[in-house]
């Protein structure tokens, strides 16, 4: 599953290294060496003459000081480099080495899109010591944007519900999810989402896992919860079909494997 490996030792301000791995973005795209889908080299990363500004530590994983940085444009690389989408890397390259790659992205999206003050347009200005910028003409201050979004698995006897959420990039069914909501709580947004988008009610809800999940800055929060009344009516302006799920029914294809959704599904799926 997706996540920061457990000897990751985050920083945030700067260090000098001379050594130092570099994650470098053009918004969602990562530049890799094609055919080891690895990081380039610190000589190749410095003959792209980042700007100062626009390089932020990561921190260190396995003996190795790791930062990023964000390109306006693509900058021209030799033919053996390319950028690649995140997504294009599920399955392909070392899980500890995704779940830093999308602790990048989110970091260097937030750095991209946070250069002026939203309030008044002053050029915002990096804090010291915390992960933060700073608006020197009003104080405003932004922090790294994290948007939760609930995700739920309804039971229903020995059978689970399973959708196909309309814009979801991968067609495939899958729990229910959708963002909170401003003064919500996770729990109510959920009785929210699934009479919303499916016209069930659910009681007994029970936390399951959590997961940074950086498309572009989710923090998804998985849960369990019992069917309590009502049929299915789905919303098709979110859900394209939703249905039961049980022993005898053939099981749909489950979600990528780095994500929490098949996590959530694996542990729950009806056993015949």
């Amino acid at each position: 599953m997706l996540l920061t490996p457990a000897t990751f030792i985050p920083l945030i301000n700067p260090e000098q290294h001379d050594r130092a791995l570099t994650f470098v973005f053009h918004r969602g795209e990562l530049l890799l060496h094609n055919a080891t889908l690895g990081l380039p080299d610190p000589g190749q990363v410095a003959a792209l003459d980042l700007p100062a500004e626009r390089v932020h530590s990561l921190g260190t994983w396995e003996g190795r000081y790791y930062q990023l940085a964000w390109l306006d444009q693509p900058l021209p690389v030799d033919a053996e480099h390319g950028y690649h989408g995140l997504r294009s890397l599920f399955g392909a390259v070392d899980d500890g080495f995704l779940g830093l790659a999308g602790r990048a992205f989110q970091l260097a999206e937030w750095a991209r899109t946070h250069r002026f003050c939203g309030a008044c347009g002053t050029p915002m200005q990096r804090l010291t010591g915390e992960r933060c910028y700073k608006c020197q003409g009003c104080g405003m201050t932004a922090y790294p944007r994290i948007s939760p979004a609930m995700m739920v698995l309804i039971r229903k006897g020995d059978s689970v519900l399973l959708a196909m959420h309309t814009n979801s990039p991968a067609k495939r069914y899958t729990a229910l999810a959708g963002f909170l909501e401003a003064g919500e709580s996770i729990e109510e947004a959920i009785h929210r989402e699934v009479f919303e988008e499916v016209g069930l009610r659910v009681h007994n809800l029970r936390y399951f896992g959590s997961q940074s999940w950086p498309f572009p800055h989710s923090l998804m929060i998985a849960y369990t919860a019992d069917y309590l009344d009502g049929e299915i009516r789905v919303d098709q302006t979110e859900i394209s079909d939703a249905r039961w799920f049980g022993p005898d029914d053939v099981w749909p294809d489950s979600p990528v494997t780095v994500s929490i959704a098949a996590k959530l599904l694996n542990a729950h799926r009806p056993k015949a």
